[in-house]
């Protein structure tokens, strides 16, 4: 079944255009490179909600397990923390309705996954 990796975040104030380059030139490219496929990706204007919400898929629970396991997804991880706020994320079985709320974190084999907040 396919997997899909429900992420939110706020960008960091001051950070915006460096931001833009980093999601750009290397964040949306490693998630590829890892089997990812972005669905989605949101921008909020206004109101009290994150300002990003991004949908991915992975084709099984077992490859988004080793995506999420794996060295370069800490590190894409770690550098995306420099740009943002608030990181959160949520695994749901993919459907055909709209999924986009992460509200809660998701718990993978007793490994937290989201709920992260970085430095």
């Amino acid at each position: 079944m396919k997997m899909k990796l429900l992420m939110q975040w706020d960008i960091r104030s001051g950070r915006d255009s460096q931001y833009l380059e980093f999601i750009v030139g290397e964040f949306l490219p490693a998630v590829a490179r890892l089997g990812l496929q972005i669905e989605n990706a949101w921008y909020t204007l206004y109101g009290d909600e994150p300002q990003i919400l991004v949908a991915s898929v992975a084709p099984s629970e077992q490859a988004l397990h080793q995506v999420l396991h794996s060295q370069e997804w800490e590190a894409l991880l770690d550098d995306l923390s420099h740009y943002v706020n608030n990181f959160q994320t949520k695994i749901v079985p993919e459907r055909a309705r709209f999924q986009m709320k992460t509200k809660s974190p998701s718990v993978i084999k007793g490994a937290l996954v989201g709920g992260r907040t970085p430095p």
